[in-house]
């Protein structure tokens, strides 16, 4: 049984000495898909490269809120490009981070703008939100009443979702999943074990954010795609269910997010 990684950064200069070998290796190691999320224009840009060169491989094409002031209507108008490319799934990965200092005004301004481009394009998105958590559910829900009322919608996963369970039901209602990553095996990591035990396996699916969020007892090491099976571990007891059972439900769902064909 195969596990589906739907948010990873293979183009990250980490995996600049054995990229082409590491990825190679999943399929036979169990992993059947990877999404490689963009997460800058030349992020965006290596990740569609990669899903090129390797059928397993899909890319989402976007720029994280910490990148955004590298933004303009200009290279915004190639961004949107590349939604076309018959392996870009998603825009993403987009959001608001306010960890970092990039200003928030401009944050705001191009989320929304990637937001609506995902409408426009009827593609999911991939959410990306730090210390962010009442701004980036007011804006999704501003662009998803909005969707709404013009007949579309608006869909996506919240990447490596950290806050409180009611708000992951909020998301949930509004037909978004839930990305769990390595963080789920940390031991500190209460809020993101009651979310997988309250919400349905149905809204959760399966990501690594490698080479980042490495799982327990691997935290020092840089990630891959290789210690899902260790996220899935954790799934599993905290369901009280089987790990193929996780695999196959969060593969699924990982389908239905990225409108994939079997």
């Amino acid at each position: 049984m195969m596990i589906f990684d739907t948010h990873a950064h293979y183009d990250d200069d980490w995996f600049d000495g054995d990229r082409e070998e590491l990825l190679e290796s999943l399929p036979k190691q169990g992993i059947g898909e990877v999404v490689d999320v963009g997460a800058s224009l030349a992020g965006t840009k290596e990740a569609i490269l990669l899903a090129e060169r390797y059928p397993w491989i899909y890319a989402a094409a976007g720029v994280h809120p910490t990148e955004t002031e590298e933004l303009n209507e200009e290279n915004f108008r190639w961004l949107s490009e590349q939604t076309a490319h018959p392996k870009v799934v998603a825009v993403g990965e987009i959001g608001l981070d306010y960890h970092w200092e990039t200003p928030r005004d401009v944050q705001k301004l191009w989320f929304e703008r990637q937001l609506e481009l995902a409408i426009r394009k009827d593609m999911p998105v991939i959410i990306h939100s730090r210390e962010a958590a009442a701004d980036t559910l007011a804006m999704i829900q501003k662009a998803y009443r909005e969707a709404g009322q013009e007949g579309k919608e608006l869909t996506g996963v919240i990447h490596c979702f950290s806050y409180e369970v009611e708000m992951a039901r909020e998301y949930v209602r509004m037909g978004f999943y839930l990305g769990i990553g390595g963080v789920v095996t940390f031991q500190n990591a209460r809020k993101t074990k009651e979310v997988v035990r309250e919400i349905p396996l149905e809204k959760l699916v399966l990501e690594t954010d490698c080479p980042y969020l490495t799982p327990a007892p691997h935290r020092k090491e840089r990630n891959s795609s290789l210690y899902l099976p260790l996220v899935v571990q954790e799934i599993a007891r905290l369901k009280e269910i089987s790990p193929e059972e996780v695999i196959r439900i969060t593969r699924d769902n990982a389908y239905a997010l990225y409108r994939l064909q079997k």
